[in-house]
This record gives structure tokens, sequence and C-alpha cells, in this order.
């Protein structure tokens, strides 16, 4: 797809957004409110939003199967990036809790739908109401980790991922265990938690979702060959799993073939324009000298940023992350003094640090991207930050040791930066 198609895209899926689309709200009925059918759990299961709406129209009064619709939503927009599907599934769980108010089933997908939302502060509210009236929910098990984790309580993300082993282990408690151990920098733990995951995952989407998982984990440590052989399983298990795509994408990028990667994120963002692939996109096109292609895929984070508000989405990190490398650095630090003061994250603050080095501003900048890496998150962007600050603020030593850090980590972290990276140690060697 060319930029012009693309942004159409992006125009079209911000027009159904606020006209509000269509979703399957069948009239009333006086029947009594029926609990979820293995019709809509089967649908769930496959994401079949059609199957679900046309089971609805059948069966208006089950509350589980608007409960089921609403979560299908979620992860629709989750996977896809069409954010005009969160009003439709904030709907789908309405009128599931007005058939049957309290439902856990409803409050844990309202959960989902805010954790998609960036409203992290709503989305452990809700968990714990759905925890409230059913301690064993694995969704509302799930959501909870995630809040606390986004919300940078990473001591009580910890206890909440020991609880929902205790209660409902399986892949999706799993994954988020193994990602708050990743997060403290205890990259072993991850990896063997998420091995047995993989190992016990049988249906093709939890074999896709689990391998992408390790995929990922491998290409964060700069083992490239071992991330492409998960992304390769994840996609013999779903070829058109976006974001196994998108990581074998940037992991060919990291091992040297950018001309594999470019095709691979192109399909990507043809499928999925959300403001991660196409900034990676955009720099693989910078990398090669196309600044022209580079600059409108820059542009269409823009739309994205319009659609993702638009649709009660706070899309305040993925701006300033964007603007702060490639816009406005003065809205990058609007959005990440907005972002941090939401939520105190080594992400926001690795964001908060970067904006203000986009500003100008890298000695207020140290207290930040010091506070990112303090966890002993293992991540070579945010080590990439920190050196990158320390060599415009004049401390050329740590500069020194955080780049080089960050290029043994992961030496193809960024199409980009990690071309800057080695060109400020010859600097920073030169001036010694």
């Amino acid at each position: 797809m060319n930029s012009r198609a693309q942004l159409g895209l992006c125009a079209v899926l911000l027009a159904v957004a606020l006209t509000g689309g269509a979703v399957a709200l069948g009239g009333g009925s006086e029947a009594p409110p029926q609990s979820t059918s293995p019709v809509s759990a089967a649908a769930l299961r496959s994401g079949d939003v059609k199957a679900l709406q046309a089971h609805l129209r059948a069966q208006p009064r089950d509350f589980g199967g608007w409960a089921t619709l609403g979560l299908a939503y979620v992860e629709q927009a989750r996977t896809t990036g069409d954010a005009s599907r969160y009003p439709h599934a904030e709907r789908a769980l309405k009128r599931s809790l007005k058939l049957r108010p309290g439902n856990d089933q409803a409050l844990a997908g309202q959960a989902a739908l805010a954790a998609a939302r960036h409203d992290f502060l709503a989305a452990l509210t809700y968990a714990d109401r759905a925890l409230k009236a059913n301690p064993y929910s694995e969704r509302a098990l799930a959501s909870r980790i995630d809040a606390l984790v986004e919300l940078g309580r990473y001591d009580d993300a910890a206890e909440a991922a020991d609880l929902a082993d205790e209660r409902r282990p399986g892949i999706p408690v799993f994954t988020r265990y193994a990602y708050v151990h990743e997060l403290s920098g205890d990259v072993k733990t991850a990896r063997r938690v998420l091995k047995q995951a993989l190992a016990s995952a049988t249906a093709a989407p939890d074999v896709a979702y689990v391998a992408t998982q390790l995929g990922q984990l491998a290409w964060n440590q700069g083992d490239y060959e071992e991330a492409l052989l998960y992304f390769a399983r994840a996609l013999a298990a779903d070829d058109t799993y976006l974001p196994a795509l998108e990581g074998r994408a940037r992991a060919q990028a990291a091992d040297g073939d950018r001309e594999g990667a470019v095709r691979g994120m192109e399909a990507v963002v043809a499928k999925s324009p959300l403001p991660g692939p196409l900034v990676v996109l955009g720099e693989l096109y910078e990398a090669r000298g196309d600044r022209e292609r580079a600059d409108d895929q820059y542009a269409l984070v823009d739309a994205w940023t319009a659609l993702a508000r638009a649709n009660g989405v706070n899309a305040d990190l993925d701006t300033a992350l964007a603007a702060a490398d490639h816009g406005d650095a003065k809205a990058a630090l609007r959005a990440a003094r907005a972002e941090w003061d939401r939520r105190e994250t080594v992400h926001t603050a690795d964001a908060l640090a970067w904006a203000l080095h986009a500003d100008g501003r890298d000695k207020e900048a140290l207290r930040y991207t010091r506070r990112a890496t303090a966890t002993g998150y293992r991540n070579a962007t945010f080590l990439y930050h920190r050196g990158m600050i320390e060599y415009t603020a004049g401390e050329k030593d740590a500069a020194q040791k955080h780049l080089r850090q960050a290029l043994r980590l992961n030496p193809g972290f960024s199409p980009l930066g990690a071309r800057e990276a080695r060109a400020a140690l010859k600097d920073l060697g030169a001036a010694k």
C-alpha cells in the first residue's frame, strides 16, 4: 500500500470512529438474561465478531454473549490498530451489565478496554471489581497485572502475578509473569516461563502469541538468530499474526536484511498503521536515503493519533516518542509530561527524558533517564537514550559506558539510533 493509500485508510477509520459505525444492538426482549453460550465462547476464540453479532441478534438477552462481543472488539482493535472498535466494545459491555449488573465477564471486559485505551487506573478499578465477583477470573487477573505494570507499581505487579499463577495458571498469566520478571532484569526467569508456556500451548493462536513473546525477548537481548526462529514458529501457527510479522521485520533489520525488513514492515503497516511499526518503517526508509517516504510514515503517526484520541485512547506516550525523534520537540515534551503526570513507569520516564533531550534540556533529562534504567530492565533503547543525554550533558565517561552497553546488548536496536550511538562513541574516543 502506498503512502497516499495509507493516509486514506487512516482517514476512513477516523470517519468511522466519529460516526460511531455499526454494531449489533438488537431490539429489546422480555426474555430473562442468559449466560454465555458455547456459540459465543467459540466465536471469541476464533475472533469471529460477525458470528457473535449473529448469535446476539438471535439471543439479545445473552449477557455473557455481549461481554464476549465486547472483548472481541477490544482484541480486534489491538491486533489491527483500528481504534474505532473501542466504542463498539464499550456499548457491548454496557449492554451486558444492563442485562446482568455486576457480572464479572463484563467487568473484566471493561478492565481490558480501559487498559487498551491506556486508562490504567480505571483498568485496575474494573479488574478489582471483577475479582470481587469472581476471584478466579483469568481475564481480570491478567488485566490487574497489566494495570499495575503500566502504573509503575512493579512490586504490586509481581505480587499480582504470583497470585494469578496460584489461582489460574495458564498462558495469559504465564506471559505476564514473564514480563514482570523481564522488567526487573530477570531475563532468565522470563525465558524459562515463556518456554514452559510454549510447551503447554496447543491452540494455534496460543502458539503464535507465546512464540512471538519469546522472539521479542530474544531480539531485546540481541540474539537475532533465536528471535527469527521463534517468529518463524509463530508464523507457522498463524501466518497473518501481525506482532510476529512486525517482530520478524525488526529482527531482519537488526540482522542486516534491510530489504526484507522493509518488505515485512510495509506489509504490517498496510494492515495495521500503528505508531511503532510506522516509525520503524520510516527509519528504514531514512537509513537508505529515502527521506520523502520516511516523512510520509512519520506523518501517518499523526493520523493514527487523531483516530486514537477520537475513540477515547490516551496516545501521549506514542506521541511523545515519535515526536521527539521525528516531529515537534515542544509537542513531544507536552505529551511526555502529561503521561508522566498520569503514571510513573520506566517507559514514561524514558519518554520524558528523551523529550527533554529533544528540547535541549539534557541536565533536567538526566533525572528521568536514570529513573528509566533503575529497575534493571535490559533495554538497549533506554541505554542509548541515557548515553546520548549524558553525552550532550557533558558526562563523557557515563555516556561512553551506556552507549557501549546499548550496542553490546542489542547492536541493531534501531536503524538510526544504533548509527548515532556509534558516531557518538567515535567522537568520545577521539575526544579522549
